[in-house]
């Protein structure tokens, strides 16, 4: 069952738990349906790959394997090193924002 996403293509990550557990990086890909996303040079895997015309090598290839949603935190815009929860407010302005609920800085 897919989950309301608060993570953002683009954002910075922490993993929580895992393999790559105190990793961090930025979101490649969101998969609200699946509640996974594609993170930077976490989770990955070997595949293996036949030649074609895009990639005539072929070979075994590294790439980036879906993580879970709840297995990743955003990374508090202030200190850039610690997890946090996201929220929405809106601003004195109307407009409507997301926010980091550790420090109350806008994210993005």
């Amino acid at each position: 069952m897919p989950i309301k996403c608060k993570i953002k293509k683009n954002d910075n990550v922490v993993v929580l738990t895992g393999k790559d557990k105190g990793k961090t990086g930025m979101v490649r890909k969101v998969m609200p349906k699946e509640s996974r996303v594609i993170v930077v040079g976490v989770n990955r895997v070997t595949r293996h790959v036949k030649p074609s015309q895009a990639d005539p090598q072929g070979g075994r290839k590294l790439v980036e394997a879906p993580i879970h949603i709840s297995n990743v935190a955003l990374i508090d815009p202030k200190d850039g090193v610690k997890p946090t929860r996201a929220g929405y407010r809106l601003e004195k302005d109307g407009i409507k924002v997301r926010y980091a609920k550790r420090s109350g800085e806008v994210i993005g």
